[in-house]
C-alpha cells in the first residue's frame, strides 16, 4: 500500500469516530489456478493469494459493544453486543464481522470491543473470495487489538466456521486458508484434507488474467449441492470417506456398475485431484507447455463430465487459448454456471490477450466482460 492510500484510510476512520486508529490490518482475496470442486472431496488446490483485498481499521473500546462502519455500503453502521450476538437479517454483510468475532469466542480466546472502519477492493462476483479476505481482515485485526497469538492455519479455520456456521454458507477451508497464508509470487498447494502446504513459484514472467464472464445462472447453488451428492454417491460405492480415495484405475474398473453421470462426476474429481498435483509440479519446474495442457483439460473435465461450464465461459476459454497456444494457460474456475476465467499469461502477450476479450466477447455475446490484471500477494497472517 502506497503513503497515499494509507493516509486516505487513516483520514476516513478520523472523519467516522474523530480518532486515530490503532490497527491497520489487511487480508488478500484469491484465485485458484487449478483443482475445482476438488476442496469437498478431501482432494488438493492450487490457488493464489491476489493484490484485491480487505482492510479493516479499528480501535478498542472500553465496553462489549462492536460498532462497525461499512465504507463499501455507503458507510452503513451496525451496532452490537458481544454478549449477544445475532444474525442480522437487514445487513447481511455484518453477519461476517459477527460470526468470526463469535467464533473467536467459541475458541477460547479473550475480545473486547472495538470501533471498526471496513473497505475493500475485491471485484464483487469475480470469484475472488471477498468473504474470506474480509474474515480473515477481521481475524488478523482484532488478534493485533487484543495482542493474542493465533496461527494462520487456526485463523483460516476460524473464519471457514464463521461462513459455515454462522453466516450459512457450506464453503470449504482454501479460500481462508491461502488469504491467511499467501505468498508474494507464489502459488499453494493446499492439502484440503490434512491441510497441509506447500509453495511454487508463479513466473516472473507471467501474469494471472481473470475475467468474468458476467453471466450468473439460476440455480446455482442447488446445482452445486446435487454435485457434492453424485460425489458422495460414488465414494460410498466404492466404501471411501470421499473421492481423494479412489484412483483412476479404480473407477474405470467399476465403470460398468455406475450410472453414467455419477461415473464422469466421479472421473472429473478423481483427474483434477491428479492434474492439481501436476501441475505444481510444473510451476516448479517451470513448465509452461506442462501446465497449459492441464489447465485445458482441467476445463475440458469441466464441461464434459462435470457439466458446470457455460457457452460464454467456453468460449472465453476458447479466445485466451488461440491468443496463448502453449505459452500459457485458461480454463474455468470457480463453482461454474457462470463466473470467471483464469489465464496465466506471458507478460507481454497480457495486452494482445486483453484487447482479443474485449473485441471478442462482446461481437458474440452482446456481454461486456470484466478483466482484472492479477499479482501472486502475501496473506494476512505470513512470518
Amino acid at each position: 500500500m502506497n503513503m497515499h492510500e494509507l493516509t486516505f484510510l487513516k483520514q476516513a476512520f478520523y472523519q467516522t469516530f474523530s480518532c486515530e486508529p490503532q490497527v491497520n490490518a489487511y487480508a488478500p482475496g484469491r484465485v485458484n489456478l487449478i483443482g475445482d470442486h476438488t476442496d469437498y472431496n478431501d482432494g488438493w488446490v492450487l490457488p493464489a493469494a491476489v493484490n484485491f483485498g480487505t482492510h479493516v481499521l479499528a480501535n478498542p473500546r472500553d465496553d462489549r459493544q462492536i460498532r462497525v462502519v461499512a465504507k463499501d455500503y455507503d458507510d452503513e453502521t451496525v451496532c452490537f453486543d458481544l454478549a449477544s450476538i445475532s444474525f442480522n437479517e437487514q445487513t447481511p454483510w455484518s453477519n461476517y464481522v459477527a460470526g468470526v468475532l463469535n467464533e473467536l469466542m467459541i475458541a477460547g480466546i479473550e475480545i473486547n470491543g472495538a470501533d471498526l472502519w471496513v473497505c475493500g477492493n475485491v471485484p464483487q462476483g469475480a470469484g475472488l473470495s471477498s468473504s474470506a479476505s474480509f474474515e480473515i481482515a477481521i481475524v488478523k485485526a482484532f488478534s493485533l487489538l487484543f495482542n493474542f497469538d493465533i496461527s494462520g492455519e487456526m485463523a483460516a479455520k476460524i473464519g471457514q466456521r464463521a461462513e459455515n456456521r454462522f453466516v450459512g454458507c457450506n464453503c470449504g477451508i482454501m479460500d481462508q486458508f491461502i488469504s491467511a497464508l499467501g505468498r508474494q509470487g507464489q502459488t499453494m498447494l493446499l492439502d484440503c484434507r490434512e491441510l497441509t502446504y506447500q509453495y511454487a513459484t508463479v513466473p516472473s514472467d507471467m501474469a494471472i488474467l481473470i475475467v468474468n464472464s458476467n453471466v450468473k445462472r439460476e440455480l446455482v447453488d442447488s446445482e452445486y449441492n446435487i454435485r457434492r451428492q453424485q460425489c458422495e454417491q460414488v465414494a460410498k460405492f466404492f466404501n471411501k470417506q470421499a473421492l481423494r480415495e479412489v484412483s483412476l484405475a479404480e473407477l474405470e474398473q467399476a465403470q460398468a456398475d455406475l450410472e453414467p453421470t455419477l461415473f464422469r462426476r466421479a472421473r472429473h474429481v478423481v483427474s483434477e485431484n491428479a492434474r492439481t498435483l501436476q501441475a505444481f509440479a510444473a510451476l516448479n519446474n517451470h513448465d509452461i507447455h506442462s501446465l497449459s495442457q492441464l489447465m485445458a483439460d482441467s476445463h475440458a473435465s469441466l464441461r464434459n463430465d462435470f457439466e458446470v461450464t457455460t457457452p460464454e465461459l467456453d468460449l472465453l476459454v476458447d479466445i485466451l487459448s488461440d491468443v496463448l497456444g502453449q505459452s500459457g494457460g485458461a480454463r474455468m474456475t470457480g463453482g461454474g454456471f457462470g463466473g470467471c476465467v483464469v489465464a496465466l499469461v506471458p507478460r507481454s502477450l497480457v495486452d494482445t490477450a486483453t484487447t482479443a476479450v474485449k473485441t471478442q466477447y462482446p461481437e458474440k455475446t452482446g456481454i461486456t466482460p470484466d478483466i482484472y490484471l492479477c499479482t501472486a500477494e502475501t496473506g494476512a497472517f505470513t512470518v
